[in-house]
């Protein structure tokens, strides 16, 4: 396996470090980011005010496919390259409206990236397949690297063990966890089906734990569910569901340790990161039955029906436990892979 220490090359090479400053820090984009910097051992450039003609590639980890999120022009010699995780606003337009500013914007973009962009960077087939479809690229120009689970992600010592009764009473006492709890980490947009799960936890009768600052605010009542994004929550009963906000990478760990089930109920996902961090931390998981998560979980595990609360909650009360995954998931992959399309092109 390739040590991230070991990745050596003779290119000289711009990752864009925006998602690292931006709200993208503690999401998906700011940690693929941060693995990459690491993995490469280099530093993070500021796109926006570098000259990117004295880099052979500059590599751009932030895409909105309603806001310009590439240059105009590219220096002579300079080769871009694009990451794109999904493109879940074209695929739900009415949860997404773009309005005419944003459709003007994305009819930029899609003449930027034939225009500019010598490779596409993608999380899965599935994401894959999308950005073919609405952008009309040529296959061969989109590569998939896929992502992992982070270091920090494993099962902890529990138990009987002194250090495992100290660290669970700490954060059962810290986030007020129930006993038995059922967990969900991320946001609560269209995609991810929340209200379904929160259903089929009541059905299965365990209560849902969900981590993440969205679903906090929006039941502390501090949202407006008028927005299109987020009007599906409108008639949703939070009762049974614990929202305990932003939880800090050491303390999601032990969530995830203390969680009797990990669910993931989503419509669509391009990758669907937190199955991984569960099945790493030895939880039982619960995913639908969509084309990412079957392409990232494989064949061996068993799917449910995300249109379907009852087949959720079949799902929770008979998990899949020890999940068979197709490939070996690491950053340093991930890296070895973005290297070669760096070489590639």
């Amino acid at each position: 396996m390739l040590q991230p220490s070991k990745l050596k090359f003779k290119m000289k090479i711009a990752i864009d470090s925006g998602p690292l400053t931006s709200g993208h820090s503690v999401r998906g984009i700011g940690f693929y980011t941060k693995e990459l910097l690491k993995a490469f051992d280099i530093d993070g450039v500021d796109i926006s005010k570098a000259d990117l003609g004295s880099y052979d590639i500059v590599h751009f980890t932030s895409f909105k496919p309603f806001e310009v999120s590439i240059p105009f022009s590219k220096p002579k010699g300079t080769k871009f390259v694009l990451t794109i995780y999904d493109l879940i606003p074209l695929i739900y337009p009415s949860h997404y409206p773009s309005g005419i500013k944003g459709n003007l914007r994305l009819l930029i973009n899609k003449y930027l990236i034939s225009k500019n962009i010598d490779a596409i960077i993608t999380i899965s087939e599935t994401s894959k397949k999308d950005i073919c479809r609405f952008f009309g690229v040529n296959p061969g120009k989109v590569f998939v690297t896929y992502l992992a689970a982070r270091p920090i992600y494993k099962k902890m010592e529990n138990g009987l063990h002194p250090e495992g009764r100290k660290w669970k009473a700490e954060i059962s006492k810290r986030y007020n966890l129930p006993d038995r709890f059922a967990l969900y980490v991320g946001d609560v947009n269209y995609n991810k089906n929340i209200p379904n799960l929160i259903e089929a936890c009541k059905i299965a009768k365990i209560q849902l734990v969900i981590a993440g600052k969205q679903a906090k605010e929006i039941k502390d009542g501090k949202v407006n569910l008028n927005h299109p994004e987020l009007s599906h929550l409108k008639s949703v009963d939070w009762s049974n569901v614990k929202c305990i906000g932003f939880v800090s990478d050491e303390d999601v760990v032990k969530v995830y340790n203390l969680a009797k089930v990990y669910i993931q109920p989503s419509l669509y996902e391009g990758f669907g990161m937190p199955v991984l961090e569960a099945s790493a931390c030895g939880i039982p998981v619960v995913a639908a039955k969509t084309q990412a998560l079957v392409e990232i979980l494989g064949t061996g595990a068993r799917f449910v029906n995300p249109n379907d609360p009852k087949d959720i909650a079949k799902g929770i009360l008979d998990p899949n436990i020890d999940i068979k995954l197709p490939r070996i998931y690491s950053w340093d992959e991930t890296a070895k892979q973005t290297l070669e399309v760096y070489a590639h092109i």
